[in-house]
This record gives C-alpha cells, sequence and structure tokens, in this order.
C-alpha cells in the first residue's frame, strides 16, 4: 500500500544511496587494536581479516590493502610484469601496452592502467547485465590482436557474463584483472566475484556492501603473486634488516585500525545481501505498470549482492534531457519523466539517488582513447566515432535513461514506498 504523493513530506532524516551500517563488533575489534597498541599497518585484525576474506571468497591468498584502488593498480602492475617483463626504473609495466577495460564503471578501475604508462581501449556494455559485452570483446581483439590484458568490473554488484569472456580472452593467451570492488559477495555460477579473473580486487569504501571506511583486498591463488603484491605494498622493503629497496614500493598496506572495523563486518555481509535483495525486490514490485525497468541480472547464472538498486526509463518516457560536463536541464512533459527531473524531485525530498557511471570513452580524459562496440564501430585507432544505430554506444544510452536509487539498507519499507510514490509521480 503506498503513500500518495500529493501530501509528502521531505524525510527528516536524510535518505542515503548507501550509507556505512555498523553492529558494534567493529568498535571491538578496533579498541583490541589499541589495547594491543597495534595502531600500524601490522596486527592481529590484519592477519585475521585476510583469512576470513580468503576463506569466504575461495581463494588461497587475500592481502589488506589501504583501498580497492590500490588493490586494482598492484594487480595491473603484477599482470604488466608477468606479460612484459621488468620495466625500465622510469616506465610503468604497460609501457605503452594497450589494455581493454569495462567502458560503464568508476575510473578507479581504468585509472590503473595510466599509473602504469598503458593505454586504455573501453569496450562497450551489453544490457543483460550492464557489464563487459562479450561480443565486443570479440570484436575488439580482432582490431587489436596483440592485446594481452582485460580489466572486468562487476557494474553496481552484478556479475558480468565471464564465462564467455574468459573463453575469449583464452583464445587471445589475455590475462584477466577483475574488478569486484562493487560486488564482494556476487556469485557467478556458484563462484564467488574476485576468483573468476587472474587477479581479483575488492573495496571496503565507506559505500560498499560492507566497509572499513576505507580499505581494500587482493585476492588470488597464487603465493608468489600474494608475496609480491604484499612486499610492494610496504614500500618494497627487501629482507634485510636495514631499509633496502630494489624496486619502487608504495604505502598501500591496510591499517590495523580499519582491519579491525571490517573484521567486525564480515560476520554481517550475508545479513547485507539479504537486505539490499529485499530493497531491489521491493523496488522492482513497486514500480509494476511503470514505464520503466531495473538494472538486470542473469537469473540462472548469477546471484548478485545487490548493492545499489537502478532503474531504466524506456525510451518513450523519456522527456527531453541534455546534459553538459557539469550541469544537466530537460523540458518537462506531461506522462514522461528523465534522471534529472526524478533525483531533483528525491533531492528535494531529502533522498539522495545518483546518476549511472559515466561511460570512460565519454569522460573527458578518456575521450581519445579507443572504444569498440558490439557491430565493431566505434572509435578505433584513427579516433572517428561512428554512430550506426542502436548497436553503437549501449553504455551511453544506460547512462542517458538510467539512474541509482537510494539503497541503504537502513532505509524502512514504508521509507521506501514512500520513494516509490514520489518517483511514480514523476510519469503523472
Amino acid at each position: 500500500m503506498f503513500v500518495d504523493a500529493r501530501h509528502i513530506k521531505p524525510f527528516e532524516k536524510k535518505i542515503w544511496l548507501s550509507s556505512p551500517t555498523m553492529h558494534g563488533d567493529e568498535q571491538k575489534w578496533v579498541n583490541d587494536a589499541f589495547l594491543k597498541n597495534w595502531i600500524t599497518t601490522a596486527g592481529e585484525n590484519i592477519n585475521e581479516l585476510e583469512k576470513l576474506v580468503a576463506e569466504y571468497a575461495g581463494v588461497k591468498y587475500a592481502v589488506a590493502l589501504s583501498c580497492g584502488t590500490a588493490s586494482l593498480h598492484l594487480a595491473t602492475k603484477l599482470a604488466g610484469e608477468r606479460l612484459y617483463g621488468q620495466p625500465k626504473p622510469d616506465q610503468g609495466t604497460l609501457c605503452g601496452h594497450k589494455v581493454f577495460c569495462s567502458d560503464m564503471t568508476f575510473d578507479a578501475t581504468v585509472n590503473s592502467v595510466a599509473y602504469e604508462d598503458g593505454e586504455a581501449v573501453y569496450i562497450d556494455t551489453e544490457r543483460d547485465t550492464w557489464n563487459m559485452c562479450p561480443e565486443a570483446l570479440r570484436k575488439a581483439f580482432e582490431i587489436y590482436p596483440d592485446v594481452k590484458l582485460v580489466i572486468v568490473a562487476h557494474l553496481y554488484g552484478v556479475p558480468g557474463k565471464m564465462d564467455e569472456i574468459r573463453a575469449i580472452c583464452n583464445e587471445h593467451g589475455a590475462l584477466i584483472v577483475e574488478d569486484a570492488a562493487e560486488s564482494f559477495g556476487a556469485t557467478y555460477k556458484g563462484i564467488e566475484t574476485g576468483k573468476l579473473g587472474d587477479f581479483g580486487c575488492i573495496s571496503f569504501n565507506g559505500n560498499k556492501i560492507i566497509t572499513g571506511s576505507s580499505g581494500g583486498m587482493f585476492l588470488t591463488d597464487s603465493k608468489s603473486d600474494a608475496d609480491k603484491v604484499r612486499k610492494w605494498s610496504t614500500q618494497s622493503r627487501e629482507n634485510a634488516d636495514w631499509y633496502q629497496h630494489e624496486e619502487v614500493g608504495y604505502n598501500y598496506r591496510m591499517s590495523n585500525i580499519i582491519a579491525g572495523i571490517v573484521r567486525g563486518q564480515m560476520n554481517y555481509l550475508d545479513e547485507h545481501i539479504a537486505q539490499k535483495k529485499a530493497i531491489y525486490n521491493r523496488y522492482k514490485e513497486g514500480f509494476k505498470g511503470l514505464p520503466v525497468s531495473m538494472n538486470p541480472y542473469d537469473e540462472t547464472n548469477s546471484e548478485p549482492n545487490f548493492w545499489l538498486s537502478c532503474l531504466l526509463i524506456d525510451r518513450e518516457a523519456m522527456c527531453r534531457q541534455v546534459r553538459g560536463e557539469n550541469d544537466a536541464l530537460y523540458v518537462p512533459e506531461k506522462g514522461k519523466t528523465c534522471p534529472t527531473e526524478i533525483l531533483e524531485v528525491l533531492r528535494r525530498y531529502n533522498a539522495e539517488g545518483r546518476p549511472i557511471w559515466k561511460p570512460m570513452h565519454m569522460q573527458p580524459i578518456y575521450r581519445m582513447n579507443g572504444f569498440v562496440t558490439a557491430s565493431g564501430n566505434g572509435r578505433g585507432q584513427s579516433n572517428a566515432y561512428i554512430d550506426c544505430g542502436e548497436a553503437v554506444d549501449v553504455g551511453a544510452d544506460i547512462f542517458e535513461r538510467g539512474l541509482c536509487l537510494p539503497s541503504d539498507n537502513k532505509m524502512t519499507p514504508e521509507e521506501q514506498d514512500t520513494i516509490i510514490e514520489l518517483i511514480r509521480s514523476c510519469f503523472e
């Protein structure tokens, strides 16, 4: 039973997109670190958390790092070293080589390529899961047959089509860095995301399914890879009594305080996933009859963690909307709406939504990079963009018509009903 939008008042307490949910166990392990004076990047919390995460993800080794971005960087660096050998001191391990990357993702996924002096080529999105399109990836290898590294992100906690992506990569001898920052706890054919690539990366950022306020983890079944990443993350110190350095290192190790928070969160990961799934299903039921759909997933082969619930407006129900680099405008139209209008309404009532990730090939910093679609068109080596209809640029279409809904697991069913009715009112 939904409320009447005409009588809605702004929420007294803000409804967040996805905020941290604490349970009390986190404080216990933080206090333990204080009592034992392990206020550093070593300690029992880090050791125990690595064991807990490795066991949950089904991998042999997990290395605790300062953030998910650090994990992505070191995974990319490790892949580059394996593929191309040790670089010169003033070069990254990719040193001009191209890397295929998910197009619709947060920029941390692809910035690691720039950190290592590589060149990202963006692979368009497919509609079934909003993740990297296998057919576009296949076309990309036809255009760039020498590429040996693919970075795949699982968008909003929904696993991509990893069997197809893996098969294509195997055909071309390419390694996979798996960005599972948003999808910790999600499974594909019963396997945890983060275990599906050659190198796995997860995040414990403040808005993730569980959090330490920051923090990340590198996942692997290789002891040598785990040891390498752990060494790099602690400034590449050699095993000597003094500070001996033979290669570039980074200050990327997780704090024992942060590890205590995540350690306390681990017991609640499955609970958070169940809460997020209930939110997704409640939205799906509440939007019945509207010209919209939810962010999709493969119900046969995958179980998302439902980190964020997203809405896609049918094209015929879109009012006119235009976006610049920093601003957006729309023309109100009876019976129609757009993401800009819905986000404005939510903001007015003290609820937080967000646009879909703007695809990387549309970002000013990466506009000159290659971009490949399922049709084989897009921006090739000439950087000329070819528009040949629906098959081109699926990511841009989802960005135009989609938005992320308030998905906080502390939101009550009554509060969510109010948000649903606010959104329904935008179509009146």
